[in-house]
């Protein structure tokens, strides 16, 4: 978290829309956290998104004249997921996912490992660790100023409040 996936993810299509290609933007319906039809960033920046329950939703959304396909907080959908985005790539559209790789655990979230390996491209980015400052690859989850315990939920949706920026030492793994 806050390492700007979202940002980046706006921003690319964005740029999509400036170069005249049409753009559609997925989310998960459980991630209402901005605002329940828009993609935005913890800084603000925003982009207008189709909310869906499951990744089967997808495919019959795309509009024939849609070229480029953005999904954001691609972590929180199910592993179908995989096989609508290699479904979009087959079919000449360029597909952009942005998520989380690891869960607060600091295990490997959803399908993203499975979309990461067979991705053309990929951009991982780093927050900066709230405890040391150093680079931060993964999300530390806080309930009641306390690390979250492992058999927490793995999807509890949240931002500053629920949630931090560490770095491979700072993180604390959760107790099984």
């Amino acid at each position: 978290m806050f390492s700007g996936k979202s940002e980046e993810l706006i921003r690319r299509v964005k740029r999509a829309v400036i170069a005249r290609r049409g753009v559609q933007v997925f989310k998960p319906v459980v991630d209402d956290r901005y605002g329940v039809e828009v993609v935005r960033s913890h800084d603000g920046d925003s982009f207008v998104a189709r909310p869906v329950r499951s990744s089967a939703q997808i495919p019959a959304l795309v509009a024939p004249e849609t070229t480029v396909v953005g999904i954001d907080e691609v972590q929180f959908f199910d592993a179908g997921i995989v096989d609508v985005v290699r479904d979009l790539v087959a079919s000449g559209r360029r597909v952009i996912c942005a998520g989380l790789d690891l869960d607060f655990r600091g295990e490997p979230f959803g399908p993203v490992p499975t979309l990461l390996a067979l991705a053309e491209r990929v951009d991982k980015l780093e927050a900066i660790c709230v405890v040391c400052g150093e680079p931060a690859t993964r999300t530390q989850r806080i309930v009641n100023g306390v690390p979250a315990f492992w058999d927490d939920p793995i999807i509890v949706i949240g931002a500053r409040e629920a949630y931090e920026a560490r770095c491979r030492t700072c993180h604390e793994v959760p107790r099984r």
